[in-house]
């Protein structure tokens, strides 16, 4: 997107140069003239830089406070796929929204690269909301944090203790280590994991593994049939959805944490915010559907849930009639508790 705009009221955020090779996304492009005003901007997690983009909504006035809302992507997501969508539609619809790159990945800072390490995830979710509390037209009593994917998993994980966040949107919601650990004998991956660490450790590179499986020939000749993975391949390694900076790169040392953590660790005790779950009907492997009831029944909070009929979860990234059935539900949510 080309920036024209002028600094955002009351602040100087840090400029970027635009990404020029980076993809928009298919509705970005069409819809651009209609979009909220957008600013790149930075903050810090733990020293490191986030890369991030700022959205003021349409009829934005800077002498009033607005209500904001975190957007936070899925594992192997930047700022630019799905979670942006999500943080266009809900500034279109009145709210300021943030979405970032997490350390260690896209635009953002931190070593070593495409490490994805669950406290450092939620870190970055609180850093955001203090970041939003800095600017003089938000709320800081009407924030709220919309995940998608691991992005929805990190997000409620992070309401669970920082309860300056007021409302929690999710979509299509993963518990990545439960996801991590169905993936095979944890015990015998935190041995590897062990093993790999030691030669790092002893000067050895860091090593890289990948999110998805890549030079396949196709799904179908590959004998891969679980709706969830053709349809992630389909979305991170083409252009439906595809990024560079979305590089299908795992720092290896980040399966030990990712195996040990439970996004949903004390959700009975903890998680007194308002929650909205959405998911499709059409389950596949990565447990989205299956995950999102049992969040929702766990939940003690005031709640709702939307099943989208005819949705598969990677639908929800991207599918505008899908799409959109979200946004309503989100938008109607965030109204009754921001």
């Amino acid at each position: 997107m080309n920036r024209t705009e002028e600094p955002l009221a009351g602040h100087a955020p840090h400029r970027h140069p635009v990404d020029t090779e980076g993809r928009e996304d298919r509705r970005d492009r069409r819809d651009r003239q209609d979009d909220a005003r957008m600013e790149r901007v930075t903050f810090t997690s733990r020293g490191v830089p986030l890369a991030a983009h700022l959205r003021l909504p349409p009829g934005f006035e800077a002498g009033r406070r607005h209500t904001a809302l975190v957007c936070v992507h899925p594992g192997n997501g930047v700022k630019e796929q799905t979670a942006g969508i999500y943080a266009r539609h809900m500034a279109e619809r009145g709210h300021v929204t943030l979405v970032f790159d997490a350390s260690h990945q896209g635009e953002s800072g931190g070593e070593p690269r495409h490490l994805e390490d669950p406290g450092t995830r939620v870190e970055d979710i609180r850093s955001a909301v203090d970041f939003l509390t800095t600017l003089p037209f938000v709320d800081e009593e009407r924030i709220g944090v919309l995940g998608v994917c691991a992005g929805g998993g990190y997000a409620v994980n992070a309401a669970l203790s920082e309860h300056r966040i007021r409302a929690v949107g999710t979509v299509v919601p993963v518990n990545i280590g439960r996801a991590r650990r169905a993936g095979g004998s944890p015990v015998a991956l935190l041995a590897e994991a062990g093993r790999r660490r030691t030669a790092e450790a002893r000067g050895g590179d860091p090593e890289l593994t990948t999110w998805l499986p890549e030079d396949l020939g196709g799904p179908a000749e590959a004998g891969i049939t679980d709706v969830d993975l053709i349809e992630a391949i389909d979305y991170y390694l083409t252009p439906r959805g595809g990024h560079p900076r979305s590089a299908n790169r795992l720092a290896h040392r980040s399966l030990a944490p990712l195996l040990a953590f439970d996004a949903y660790h004390l959700v009975e005790e903890l998680l007194d915010r308002p929650l909205q779950v959405v998911v499709g009907d059409r389950a596949g492997s990565f447990g989205s559907h299956q995950e999102g009831h049992e969040l929702f029944a766990r939940a003690r909070g005031p709640k709702d849930l939307l099943v989208v009929e005819g949705a598969s979860h990677y639908d929800l990234y991207d599918r505008p009639a899908h799409v959109d059935r979200a946004v309503e539900a989100l938008t109607a949510f965030y109204a009754r508790h921001l």
